[in-house]
């Protein structure tokens, strides 16, 4: 009998424990451990069983991080010794999540692995405000692109192909929404690049930070004016930024956390 474990890469969605899946709740209470992200809602746990171990591998930007090999690592002694685990992750792990290099890396040791999306940040913040990432009037496709350079990116490139940070003056020409993942701390360089790239200074942009949570807020405003208005406000991580028409949708007439509005 095959006594190894099994490993579930689960998304834990944007911050709204409601906003789990059924799926994502079942495979949390079964898990035997739980490697559980910086950026999940607490009040998730409350699906795991009373027995179960919760490591704690918080991984935010700008901040002290569980190592990367040392979470593959857990991961695959855990499943070798027979027990269930869950990789909990903010959003959907297939989303800047590192879902991918952990399936790869569990593979490659023979573990078995599932995936469990989660909704992405990156749906639900704009939603959150009545923002739509596409609209037939405005924009018919989205893009999801990171804002976060890899600061080893000029080092070492990827088994597949070079990893390079995004061609903005490309993107600024598509005419599609643009969804920005950890844009906030290269935001002015960000605002430079898309400009310089032709999109028009007046394109409407929205910062929305911890999207579906409780303690909720955003800005809307103009990208030549996103930088200033960002760094006069008290927003920051975790935020996504949408830039495009569509955000022309706001809902910001009544909105008492709103920074400022479109004009």
């Amino acid at each position: 009998m095959n006594s190894t474990g099994k490993v579930w890469l689960v998304g834990a969605g944007p911050g709204d424990p409601e906003l789990l899946t059924l799926k994502a709740v079942r495979a949390i209470a079964a898990a035997d451990v739980l490697l559980v992200d910086d950026l999940v809602n607490p009040e998730i746990l409350v699906h795991a069983a009373a027995t179960a171990r919760i490591v704690q591998v918080g991984k935010r930007g700008g901040c002290r991080s569980t190592a990367q090999d040392f979470i593959e690592r857990l991961m695959v002694s855990e499943a070798q010794a027979g027990r269930c685990v869950v990789r909990l992750k903010g959003g959907d792990p297939f989303v800047f999540g590192r879902g991918g290099e952990e399936r790869a890396f569990l593979m490659a040791a023979g573990i078995d692995v599932e995936v469990v999306n989660g909704i992405s940040s990156g749906l639900a913040a704009p939603s959150s405000i009545g923002v739509p990432l596409t609209h037939r009037d405005w924009s018919s496709g989205a893009i999801f692109v990171t804002g976060h350079e890899r600061q080893d990116q000029h080092v070492a490139d990827g088994p597949h192909g070079p990893s390079r940070s995004p061609d903005w003056a490309v993107l600024a020409q598509t005419g599609l929404t643009l969804v920005i993942y950890m844009g906030v701390a290269r935001c002015r360089q960000i605002q430079a690049a898309l400009l310089a790239g032709g999109k028009p200074a007046d394109t409407p942009v929205a910062v929305i930070q911890s999207a579906t949570s409780a303690t909720q807020v955003h800005l809307v405003t103009t990208l030549g004016a996103l930088a200033d208005d960002l760094a006069a406000s008290t927003l920051g991580s975790p935020s996504i930024i949408v830039v495009g028409d569509v955000v022309r949708c706001a809902d910001v007439a009544s909105d008492p956390l709103l920074v400022q509005a479109v004009g």
